[in-house]
């Protein structure tokens, strides 16, 4: 704050006290006070993208830009390399499904301070009987310490997965777990640790890799915040299953939720390799409009919680500045993964935190640049109603009848994927 002249910042939404002054917002009458956008297809200087060229020359980067100064930070010209090691390799059954999983540590080279040290932590299933490289699905995995107890807006711990019982239906009923489902279509599947690469706490910053770029010393503004050392660390997993002979590495996709929807949104949007993504419950800074009064605001992502995910810069819209001054918005964040799929998901019970329309409006704001491309947006602008999928085109949404979990939605992400994976 010092670094950016700022004496004080808004108070965020209270999503515990609904009489409190400072209340979050479900009222959709009040949720819209900047109805008009930044276009994703005007140029700075107010020409208008006409051609796919012109896109990915100029405009494309004008939005990475805006993104990289004002809201996710800038990542080093220059990383430090990342040595695999095999940890273990060992053949079980998931279910009925043989799988081969090998467990990988990624150790960042840690020249720079020596006192730091990061080891990414990584592990990839793929069926035992594949004939040939598979496609994978990577989730962005939570570990919670003994004890943890999650602030409002944080995903509860993972349920328990149980088996499919007879008759069961995707959201009113037990099913395989999510890895189960992918190796019944011959995928492969892989966890990663996103706060092995950095801590999710504000005081992590000087250690991570972001401390470690610093030389455990604080951010400037314009530097990286967690949401993008975890897309690195995204990025870096994604090195290593281009090196193993099991993974077909053009056919990886990432998922996430809660933060790390947002993170695995940012993964999606900032390194082209990644070839799909289901991006789950992912709220304010990621698939949620920032320019929405619903849930979760700005200021909660600024604030002592979570400001560490983000840019210093981003303090300032919770500041000196407002929602409408941010150069870009979350529509324009989903608008950098065209023209490849994205599968945007929420919730309908216990899931207004993240604000599902202002999240499925972003994706209708994409859509123009995806048809820019030669692909398909969002195939409507009116929100269905929960439980009706909306996976027709390249930007895809379905909010389930469950609460604040990507468990109801996995069958529809993998029934639209299977377009793009047969």
């Amino acid at each position: 704050m010092d670094a950016l002249h700022i004496d004080s910042l808004r108070p965020g939404a209270d999503g515990n006290n609904p009489h409190a002054p400072n209340a979050a917002n479900y009222d959709e009458a009040r949720a819209n006070p900047y109805p008009n956008l930044p276009d994703p297809l005007v140029l700075k200087d107010g020409k208008r993208v006409s051609s796919a060229k012109i896109w990915w020359r100029q405009r494309r980067p004008e939005i990475v830009e805006d993104f990289d100064r004002e809201m996710y930070g800038r990542v080093p010209a220059h990383t430090p390399a990342v040595h695999w090691e095999l940890v273990s390799e060992t053949k079980d059954t998931n279910g009925t499904y043989p799988v081969i999983t090998k467990r990988l540590v990624g150790h960042v080279d840690n020249a720079l301070d020596t006192a730091i040290h990061v080891d990414i932590q990584l592990s990839v299933s793929t069926p035992a009987d594949a004939k040939g490289p598979v496609p994978v699905i990577m989730e962005f995995g939570f570990i919670f310490p003994p004890g943890f107890r999650p602030r409002v807006g944080s995903p509860p711990p993972p349920p328990t997965p149980k088996t499919l019982a007879p008759g069961a239906t995707p959201d009113g009923g037990p099913t395989p777990t999510w890895q189960q489902q992918v190796l019944a279509k011959g995928w492969g599947y892989a966890e990663y640790v996103p706060t092995s690469v950095q801590a999710d706490n504000g005081a992590g910053l000087t250690l991570g890799i972001i401390g470690l770029m610093n030389q455990g010393r604080r951010r400037t503004p314009d530097q990286w915040g967690a949401l993008r050392a975890w897309a690195w660390g995204a990025s870096r997993a994604l090195d290593y299953m281009e090196t193993d002979k099991a993974v077909d590495a053009r056919r990886v996709g990432v998922e996430g939720h809660s933060r790390y929807g947002k993170a695995a949104l940012v993964a999606m949007a900032y390194d082209t390799r990644f070839a799909i993504g289901y991006i789950s419950s992912s709220g304010e800074a990621g698939a949620k409009l920032s320019r929405r009064n619903a849930g979760e605001i700005v200021e909660n992502v600024a604030g002592p919680g979570e400001y560490h995910w983000m840019a210093g810069n981003f303090l300032k819209y919770a500041g000196p500045l407002h929602w409408n001054d941010l150069p870009v918005d979350a529509h324009e964040l989903i608008a950098l993964c065209a023209p490849r799929p994205v599968f945007i998901s929420a919730g309908s019970k216990g899931d207004g935190w993240q604000d599902a329309r202002g999240m499925f409006m972003a994706a209708a704001a994409a859509s123009p640049v995806y048809v820019l491309l030669g692909k398909k947006g969002l195939q409507s602008t009116e929100m269905p109603a929960a439980g009706v999928p909306l996976i027709q085109g390249d930007i895809a949404w379905r909010q389930h009848f469950g609460g604040h979990t990507p468990v109801p939605n996995w069958p529809t992400f993998i029934e639209f994927a299977s377009r793009y994976f047969p």
